[in-house]
């Protein structure tokens, strides 16, 4: 079963000390890209959730936002007063830079990275929260991704079967259609029949009737339906393998309208390639 690339989780849980949230956005994307924003006091477990997450998921642009909220009740947390004198500095020398007062509020240097800690909570302790927070996330966002995944081969399979409709129309009317070519193909020559060697008059109408033969082309679109279904039942990512083969379904079709002798059969390509495009738009979105 398919499953796409667009997909939405947000996990928050409660500790003792305070609340750890993981949110995940993931979007369509050739490759798998993963961008991270996290207190500096996590950064030791970003390698760690990369790593997840590689593990369950193969494309997509993802991003994580982690957040720590402490719990400062018990007056467990400590200042960093080299850390604020940082901070302090930095927002003073782009104030230089700009030549404007520095508005600086004591409220808003606590909340930056790394100036107000928790003493009660280690680093460890932090790091293992977030993975176990993160793990929760992606198994919520895989979920999401499953469900819509799920509709988009539903419509897959709609468009699979209009497909079929149109190669059992064309299959239905071709040995008509072959059958009025020759007639008119007999009736323009006859003209020249004593002009032209009966035997090589023949020859030369097989030919004619041989390039309006579409059955190879209606074969080739079978076995690529075919082929799509068995590649929507794996679980592995399949994004670029049905790409693929909608780029074999539009050659086909294509060839089928430039093929055409008969309004029948050029009505049939073009409705094709709609439905054709219509499977790629949403192909672009399966991982």
């Amino acid at each position: 079963m398919p499953r796409s690339m667009t997909a939405y989780a947000r996990i928050t849980e409660e500790h003792s000390w305070g609340s750890i949230s993981c949110e995940l956005k993931s979007v369509n994307h050739r490759f798998l890209e993963i961008g991270f924003r996290m207190p500096e006091s996590l950064r030791e477990a970003e390698t760690t959730l990369r790593d997840m997450a590689r593990k369950k998921l193969g494309r997509g642009k993802i991003d994580c936002s982690v957040q720590i909220a402490f719990n400062h009740s018990d007056n467990t947390s400590d200042l960093d007063l080299e850390a604020a004198r940082g901070h302090i500095k930095t927002v003073e020398s782009i104030a230089a830079e700009i030549k404007q007062a520095a508005a600086i509020s004591a409220v808003d240097i606590m909340k930056l990275p790394g100036v107000l800690k928790d003493s009660a909570v280690n680093s460890k302790q932090l790091s293992k929260s977030a993975i176990q927070a993160f793990d929760l996330a992606l198994d919520q966002m895989l979920e999401g991704r499953a469900r819509e995944g799920e509709k988009l081969a539903d419509m897959i399979e709609q468009r699979l079967s209009g497909i079929e409709t149109q190669i059992v129309l064309v299959r239905q009317n071709l040995p008509e259609i072959l059958q009025q070519q020759r007639n008119r193909l007999h009736e323009k020559l006859s003209e020249l029949k004593d002009q032209l060697d009966e035997q090589r008059l023949e020859q030369e109408m097989v030919i004619i009737a041989n390039r309006a033969d579409v059955d190879e082309e209606l074969d080739r679109l079978e076995a690529h339906v075919i082929e799509i279904r068995r590649v929507l039942s794996e679980s592995a990512s399949i994004g670029r393998r049905l790409d693929f083969l909608m780029q074999e379904l539009n050659r086909e079709a294509n060839t089928l309208g430039s093929k055409s002798i008969s309004n029948i059969t050029t009505q049939a390509s073009v409705e094709l390639k709609v439905l054709i495009e219509q499977m790629r738009e949403q192909i672009q979105n399966i991982e």
